[in-house]
């Protein structure tokens, strides 16, 4: 029989100013859990305005960071049953 489980992913952008967008993303596991993580956009005053390519690339490295954390966590699980050192690869 097939498991299903299934988690909740926020994510939220800030326009700071005209050169500076922040996305914060937030997943809620099914055991409780909740990480979060932050990422930016930097704008080169030279470059044309573009909301959406801001946000992708902010959106991009808060996703990016929340993947390092959930594999820390589960390393970290998987250190806690073993008691060996995990090698996961991102």
């Amino acid at each position: 029989m097939e498991t299903i489980v299934g988690c909740n992913i926020e994510m939220e952008f800030h326009e700071v100013d005209a050169t500076l967008t922040e996305a914060d993303v937030r997943v809620r596991l099914h055991d409780g859990t909740e990480v979060k993580a932050h990422g930016i956009a930097h704008r080169h005053p030279d470059d044309p305005a573009q909301q959406r390519v801001g946000e992708e690339i902010a959106a991009a490295r808060a996703l990016n960071d929340l993947s390092r954390q959930l594999l820390d966590k589960a390393g970290g699980d998987i250190e806690k049953v073993t008691h060996s050192p995990a090698r996961l690869m991102a």
